[in-house]
C-alpha cells in the first residue's frame, strides 16, 4: 500500500511540474488566436473568438521579405554548421582517443580549458577577425568555427564514448586491411551515432535560437535568420500585433521540436552511454 501511495504521489508530482513547464508554450499558442486586448488585460487561457489570421499576416510579416525567407536563412545558417561540426568534432576526438603522439595530453587539456573562457571575452576578437578575413554580413563566422572544431564540448562527449568502445575493434579491422580512416568510418562512426545524434540535436537548438551572433556578424536583412526577425516584428515606434508575434513564435520552435522528438532515442543514448557494455 506505501508502495503504491508512493508512486502515486510521485506520478502526480512530475504531472504537476510537467505542466508548469509546459505551461508557457500552451499559453504561446493559444495567444496566437487572441487580440492585443485580450493578450494584455485577459486572464483566459482560451480566447473568446478563434483568429488564424495571426499566423497568415504574421508570415507575410511588414517588410519586404516574408517569414519563408527567413526560414530558408536559418536552415541555410544552421545545416552546414551542423554537418560542419560533426565532422570536425568526430576526426578531431578520434585523433585524440585513439592515436598516440607528443603532446596529446597537453593538447586535450589546452582543448578543454577553453571551455572555461566565457563566449563575452571571445565576442571582439573573434569580430574583428572576421572582419578582417571578410566575413561579416555572411554565414562564414557560423560554418568555418564548425568545420575547423571549435567546439570543445562536443569533442569531449565523444572522445569519451570513444574510450568506452574496445581497441580490439581497430586491431580486429586492421588485421582485414582496413586503415585508419576506413576504421573510422565502417567500425567507429556506426558504434557514435547515439553521440553524433546528441551533437546534432544540441548544434541545431544552439545555432536555430541564436541571437548574438547574427545581430553582430549579420547586417542585411536579406540574410536575417528566423530569430532576427521575430525581434524584427517588435516596432517600438507603434503598438506591435503580439497574435504575429505569437504565431510566428509558435511556427520557429516546431523544427527543433520535430527534430528533438525524431531523435530522442539517440539524444538519450549519447547522453547515458559511456560506450560498448558486455
Amino acid at each position: 500500500m506505501r508502495k503504491k501511495i508512493g508512486k502515486w504521489c510521485s506520478f502526480l508530482f512530475v504531472t504537476a511540474l510537467g505542466i508548469c513547464m509546459i505551461y508557457p508554450l500552451i499559453w504561446l499558442f493559444f495567444a496566437s488566436f487572441k487580440t492585443n486586448n485580450e493578450i494584455n488585460l485577459g486572464t483566459a487561457l482560451l480566447p473568446e473568438h478563434f483568429d488564424p489570421s495571426g499566423f497568415v499576416k504574421g508570415w507575410r510579416s511588414t517588410g519586404q521579405y516574408t517569414f519563408t525567407d527567413y526560414f530558408i536563412n536559418t536552415f541555410v545558417m544552421v545545416i552546414p554548421t551542423v554537418l560542419f561540426t560533426v565532422l570536425s568534432c568526430t576526426l578531431t576526438a578520434y585523433g585524440f582517443a585513439r592515436f598516440r603522439f607528443a603532446g596529446n595530453r597537453f593538447l586535450f587539456g589546452l582543448m578543454l580549458s577553453t571551455l572555461m573562457v566565457p563566449n563575452s571575452v571571445l565576442i571582439i576578437p573573434r569580430y574583428l577577425l572576421y572582419r578582417d578575413v571578410g566575413w561579416l554580413n555572411t554565414y562564414m563566422p557560423f560554418w568555418m568555427p564548425g568545420l575547423l572544431g571549435c567546439y570543445p564540448f562536443f569533442i569531449y562527449q565523444e572522445v569519451q564514448f570513444l574510450r568506452g568502445v574496445p581497441r580490439e575493434l581497430d586491431e580486429a579491422a586492421k588485421i582485414d586491411g582496413c586503415g585508419s580512416l576506413q576504421i573510422l568510418v565502417r567500425i567507429l562512426v556506426p558504434i557514435l551515432k547515439p553521440s553524433l545524434m546528441s551533437v546534432c540535436i544540441f548544434q541545431t537548438i544552439w545555432t536555430w535560437n541564436d541571437f548574438m551572433n547574427p545581430l553582430i556578424y549579420i547586417n542585411s536583412v536579406s540574410k536575417y535568420p528566423i530569430a532576427l526577425a521575430l525581434r524584427m516584428s517588435l516596432d517600438v515606434a507603434s503598438s506591435a500585433n503580439w497574435n504575429e508575434i505569437m504565431a510566428m513564435a509558435c511556427v520557429s520552435i516546431v523544427p527543433p521540436v520535430i527534430l528533438f522528438f525524431c531523435l530522442q532515442k539517440y539524444f538519450v543514448e549519447g547522453i547515458a552511454a559511456t560506450g560498448l557494455k558486455g
